[in-house]
């Protein structure tokens, strides 16, 4: 026998049980559980193995050459005594590796400020100016992005050899800010285009021109992907080696150079090399941490509302 239940009155709306609620899925309770302590330590570890290599050149560096050439670095973690500091006496009496850093920082320093004062300029003139053709250049722009080094070398390195510039450290700045110029634009560009047109009105009805608003408005709100900018591009002409191989000056080549000519001589230098690259190495990161707030923010902006 069955029972029902009273009808409801005039106007009265039926009453509806409430649904069961469901349990959490099988992917959801794994994800939950490898959030845990764990995973951490798993994590860890891991960012640990791929340290080992930096942490093993900055131990090889700190042994003698022949401590070196007798066993590996780790023996040192029995053998504390083994460290020394000579190392990098003697990379500085080199005047190979101290010339070679320095006319890395001369190609670096340069190269990257001009990527990013060009492209700052051109991509606020792409997001907010007015001019013949605006969306078909910036087109040409993004096709540049796909074009690898490799095939322009050789025509590069006749028109550097026609005006005289092969083989010096201005060629090799110029084929790198050329190079850097369609994704600085291209990034830029879709970062300025997110500000708010009201604040540049309300710029220009305060009297300030482009000049002005571009230094005073757009240059401040753009900080952090202009701070991403400027990392990529020191990163990638700090650590290039078949553009400086092709058209940098033998006499005073970069320091990935010269220390590809150094492995040459391995079983001679190792002493020098293992400072040297270790050197190499640590420049660019000290650069990235140190502008590592202002980078996240520049790849995490636009990605919320």
């Amino acid at each position: 026998m069955t029972t029902t239940t009273g009808v409801p009155g005039a106007g009265q709306a039926p009453r509806t049980e409430p649904a069961a609620k469901a349990g959490p899925s099988l992917g959801a309770r794994l994800a939950a559980r490898a959030g845990g302590g764990a995973m951490r330590v798993f994590l860890v570890l891991v960012g640990l193995f791929w340290l080992m290599p930096t942490i093993g050149l900055l131990l090889s560096s700190l042994r003698g050459a022949e401590d070196i050439a007798a066993t590996g670095w780790w023996k040192v973690f029995t053998a504390p005594s083994e460290l020394t500091f000579d190392n990098y006496q003697r990379l500085l009496e080199n005047s190979t590796i101290t010339d070679s850093l320095l006319s890395t920082v001369v190609i670096t320093v340069p190269a990257t400020f001009l990527v990013v004062v060009i492209g700052s300029l051109a991509g606020y003139a792409f997001a907010w100016m007015e001019f013949p053709g605006r969306d078909w250049w910036f087109l040409v722009v993004v096709g540049l992005l796909v074009v690898p080094v490799q095939v322009a070398l050789i025509p590069v390195s006749e028109l550097f050899g026609t005006i005289g510039i092969f083989e010096t450290t201005f060629g090799v700045i110029m084929f790198h800010t050329a190079f850097g110029l369609p994704f600085a634009i291209f990034l830029l560009r879709n970062f300025f285009a997110e500000i708010p047109r009201e604040l540049l009105e309300a710029a220009r009805l305060d009297g300030a021109g482009e000049i002005r608003l571009f230094t005073r408005v757009v240059m401040p709100l753009g900080g952090p992907a202009i701070a991403s900018l400027g990392i990529f591009q020191f990163l990638w002409v700090w650590n290039d080696m078949l553009v400086a191989l092709i058209f940098a000056d033998s006499e005073s080549p970069p320091i990935t150079v010269a220390l590809q000519q150094q492995v040459r001589q391995f079983g001679n230098n190792i002493d020098v090399l293992a400072p040297g690259a270790f050197v190499s190495m640590v420049i660019p990161l000290a650069v990235f941490f140190a502008f590592q707030r202002q980078f996240v923010s520049g790849v995490m902006a636009g990605a919320v509302k």
